[in-house]
């Protein structure tokens, strides 16, 4: 094991995967761990044009800003922050908050009156973020993980996994794309009305834009898992598959799942945080909020959603659907009756990974 041990993990997933309350099975062993929220909102926040070139440069950045910040260097994202920071100090860090490295000492400075923050931390007072004190908390700590929405190809990841100083591991979560349409509507009011009267038009609808744009989301999730499932050779041990799903129904033993995965040790913390958090009933807590009752999450979709969409759905994310073993439903009686699983029971160990 390179770099001192320590353990390096990129939780990759899309927006309402899950993918803030996985983060927080890391974040809670604290004292061990340094977990940043979204970093790279900072890199795809300088860019409103997606041709080509500028995804080619998109990729390229997130490559370098994450290889950055595994080796606790923060000045490839210092690049990218605006205002851009003086003498490595920002106000502007997106979601400091969640991260409980940034708002605890070292890196949490005396805050000044009248200081600004966009995203200040809430259980304590500190003053502007000092990256030079962020980067040596980083190597002081035994873990590094990340969570993003940001990546959507895997093979962006490679040149980090084949970084002989990170040994890093990639948790991707995945979610049936019937219910993440329902919770993007209900989180960014993305498009879905405009989904559920295209579902009326039959044939024509897979033309459409908003139909097209579900589409191309469904097929870069599974060209990641398929690319992944084929076992590359520079991804043997590095890649664990995860759906949402599973999480929902037993997050302990996820969680301690992944933990082991990334090598690091099940700490009763974390125990202790899940089961504080997946019993909550508050249903005005924001689009990243780690509290959730658990047992309801699974099938909350199936009586919010009208059968013409979610046929919809499954006409243009099918080959998705099937590789990570979400059932199709083809009537309104079995969409409303919730006792019938629409998820099979699959295991996605793809390595059989041995962990130091």
């Amino acid at each position: 094991m390179q770099n001192g041990g320590r353990r390096h993990v990129i939780i990759m997933a899309t927006t309402r995967t899950g993918s803030s309350f996985v983060g927080e099975f890391f974040n809670q062993e604290k004292e061990n761990m340094f977990y940043l929220f979204e970093p790279l909102w900072h890199v795809i926040n300088r860019y409103s044009l997606l041709s080509d070139q500028i995804n080619w440069f998109m990729r390229k950045s997130f490559q370098d800003v994450l290889q950055g910040l595994f080796h606790c260097d923060f000045s490839p994202m210092e690049k990218f922050i605006k205002p851009t920071p003086v003498d490595h100090i920002t106000q502007v860090l997106f979601r400091r908050v969640s991260s409980y490295s940034l708002c605890s000492d070292p890196v949490c400075t005396p805050q000044v009156k009248r200081d600004f923050q966009s995203f200040p931390c809430k259980m304590r007072h500190c003053g502007p973020l000092n990256l030079t004190l962020a980067s040596e908390s980083c190597r002081s700590k035994k873990n590094v993980v990340i969570k993003t929405v940001r990546v959507e190809q895997l093979d962006t990841l490679r040149p980090l996994v084949e970084d002989p100083h990170l040994d890093l591991k990639i948790i991707q979560l995945v979610r049936d794309p019937r219910s993440l349409l329902i919770s993007n509507m209900v989180t960014f009011f993305s498009g879905y009305k405009a989904l559920k009267a295209l579902a009326e038009y039959g044939e024509e609808s897979e033309n459409k834009t908003e139909v097209k744009i579900l589409k191309g989301n469904c097929d870069k999730i599974r060209a990641s898992a398929e690319m992944a499932l084929s076992r590359p050779p520079w991804l043997k041990n590095n890649y664990m598959l995860v759906r949402y799903e599973d999480v929902a129904r037993d997050p302990v033993k996820k969680a301690e799942e992944m933990l082991t995965f990334a090598g690091i040790p099940f700490s009763p913390q974390v125990r202790e945080w899940i089961l504080a958090n997946t019993q909550s009933t508050d249903q005005h807590s924001g689009a990243y909020s780690t509290k959730r009752n658990a047992s309801e999450q699974i099938d909350k979709w199936r009586v919010n959603i009208p059968l013409p969409v979610v046929q919809l759905v499954q006409k243009v994310c099918g080959p998705t659907m099937e590789l990570f073993g979400y059932k199709f439903v083809d009537d309104e009686k079995t969409l409303l009756n919730t006792s019938i699983s629409l998820l099979e029971e699959k295991q996605f160990d793809l390595f059989n990974a041995k962990h130091n």
